[in-house]
């Protein structure tokens, strides 16, 4: 590989400087930085990006698509939990993974999953247990822990927890956490166990009490969890402690920007632009020993060419030397990817989707309590609400006149009755949603406004083997995204599934959701680690205390 020079303005990120250089790149690292008075090529030469917390499935794309386009936005490596998949096809999964994105020149960081299933009060297709953690974290491709969900175990010193964090730290290697809204004594607790980040972090003084105990926090900014708004204040006041990260992108959204925008954000909101740089590029390698350069002599060369340091826009993206894209265009040609998937058949009717009166009533205009889950527009924790509803001959329908609709996870791995409640906040006045996206065991979850439209969006799913599907209340009127890897991916080209998710989210949108993102929304209904009420393949559970509930008294 020739030299090659670059005279361009130069962001020293240490020292917080900005200065004209002439930058030689010799065998794919920085031989030479030399300050020069020579006219400057346009733009200004940062490090590459790191998103510092993202599960690659949830672009729906393979980790080596997914890639393809992050550098597009001058990301050069990504911290990445394949806990998504992990759930769907336990190690093989995992395997999948690292195989897929062999031979990019893109850095996916891979961690063990740490929680699989994530509780014990749901189900999935796999389960990673202490002896296969170890073995995972043996790997040299496995570099770290993953979110340790299960807060009560770690708290409480729960064998199987505690040797899940032994064994990374043995191995010299991190401990990632997930503790949305633990403080005080919990919190201290919970990260006395070697535990060292948050990204779910959902006010800013949930994060100043973390950040207090020395806790990292990472900024996150994804396609449903949005607390940029509310966090972005720590990158003042604790710029040492701030990472950057997306956690959960779709793809019509990573087709737009990843954590380049974010740093456009923070400096709008007046952050000093190297204070950032830093969150999205020194504080993550450094944290997780990537092995990515940070744009000083002798680094291997992972750079980005921005505009200017306002609008943070691509230009051109370096990895180890080698241009990986320019102008928004990648540099590396696309590829084909194995579709391994475990998927049951089944078919369904709207008889499949009752809530029965309590105590066996088969009267109609009995007043029943349903315990709805409240979805919060850009958060993942939900709200709860006790709502009166009537029954008619004994079956609690949805009523879409007063936003409480159906609510239903089905099995996707056997067989078994789908699970229902209530859930308010998608305002659909006609029609449902289904995903095979549902975190973290990636059952079938449905939103719909009545059982015979729910029922028409799961089977369209189950037809796919999974995927992502809307109906308008009638087959003929049922659209499906097919993803056939693991039924969380699509092996199709990043424009083609990222158009195809949009046009499903404006048909979404067209039957009375304001939702941003429907669909990643709905995807975290079945979340029973964050609170307060989510439903699980095996019924409505209160994340706050850990236990099942009825959904209607």
């Amino acid at each position: 590989m020739p030299d090659i020079t670059l005279n361009h303005l130069v962001a020293d990120v240490a020292s917080g400087t900005i200065r004209p250089c002439v930058v030689t790149i010799r065998s794919g690292r920085i031989a030479s930085i030399v300050p020069s008075t020579a006219p400057m090529q346009p733009g200004v030469l940062v490090p590459g990006f790191v998103d510092a917390h993202v599960h690659v499935e949830s672009s729906m794309l393979p980790p080596w698509e997914f890639a393809r386009v992050a550098m597009r936005h001058g990301t050069v490596a990504s911290v990445s939990d394949p806990h998504e998949i992990a759930n769907v096809l336990g190690e093989p999964g995992i395997r999948f993974m690292i195989e897929d994105i062999a031979g990019s020149p893109f850095t996916c960081w891979f961690g063990c999953p740490s929680c699989v299933p994530a509780t014990s009060f749901e189900t999935a297709g796999a389960t990673i247990d202490a002896d296969a953690c170890a073995r995972l974290l043996d790997d040299p491709n496995i570099h770290y822990l993953s979110e340790m969900m299960n807060w009560p175990g770690a708290i409480g010193g729960e064998a199987q927890v505690m040797s899940k964090i032994t064994a990374a730290q043995a191995r010299g290697k991190r401990v990632d956490g997930h503790a949305p809204g633990l403080r005080g004594e919990q919190a201290r607790a919970y990260f006395a166990r070697g535990i060292e980040t948050d990204h779910e972090c959902f006010t800013i003084d949930e994060a100043r009490d973390k950040a207090a105990l020395g806790v990292k926090i990472l900024i996150r900014d994804g396609s449903a969890a949005r607390n940029f708004e509310a966090l972005w204040p720590m990158l003042a006041e604790h710029p040492e402690l701030c990472m950057f990260c997306t956690d959960d992108a779709h793809p019509d959204d990573l087709l737009v920007g990843h954590i380049d925008r974010l740093l456009a954000r923070a400096v709008a909101k007046g952050i000093d632009p190297f204070v950032a740089l830093r969150a999205a590029t020194v504080n993550p390698v450094r944290h997780y020993g990537l092995p990515c350069g940070l744009l000083r002599e002798g680094d291997r060369a992972d750079m980005v060419l921005v505009e200017d340091l306002q609008s943070f826009k691509p230009v051109k993206t370096w990895i180890a030397g080698e241009v990986v894209s320019e102008r928004g265009q990648s540099r590396i040609a696309p590829r084909a990817s194995r579709t391994p998937n475990a998927f049951r058949t089944g078919i369904f009717a709207a008889s499949d989707f009752r809530v029965l009166a309590p105590n066996g009533g088969t009267a109609s205009g009995v007043t029943v309590t349903a315990h709805a889950i409240l979805a919060e527009d850009g958060q993942l924790v939900t709200g709860s609400v006790d709502a009166p509803m009537r029954t008619t001959d004994g079956v609690v329908e949805p009523d879409p006149s007063k936003d409480l609709l159906l609510l239903a996870v089905v099995n996707r791995y056997s067989a078994a009755p789908p699970a229902m409640a209530f859930i308010r906040g998608f305002a659909l006045t006609h029609g449902a949603i289904a995903s095979s996206v549902a975190h973290d065991c990636h059952n079938v979850v449905a939103v719909g406004a009545s059982r015979e439209a729910v029922a028409h969006a799961v089977n369209a799913v189950f037809a796919a083997c999974g995927g992502l599907a809307v109906s308008d209340g009638t087959a003929a009127g049922t659209q499906t995204l097919p993803l056939p890897i693991a039924g969380l991916m699509s092996d199709r080209p990043a424009e083609e599934v990222g158009a195809a998710y949009a046009q499903l989210s404006a048909t979404a949108k067209s039957l009375g959701s304001s939702l941003r993102a429907p669909y990643m929304t709905a995807g975290f209904m079945a979340l029973l680690v964050i609170p307060a009420l989510k439903l699980s393949d095996r019924g409505l559970f209160n994340g706050a205390q850990f236990v099942f509930t009825p959904a209607v008294t």
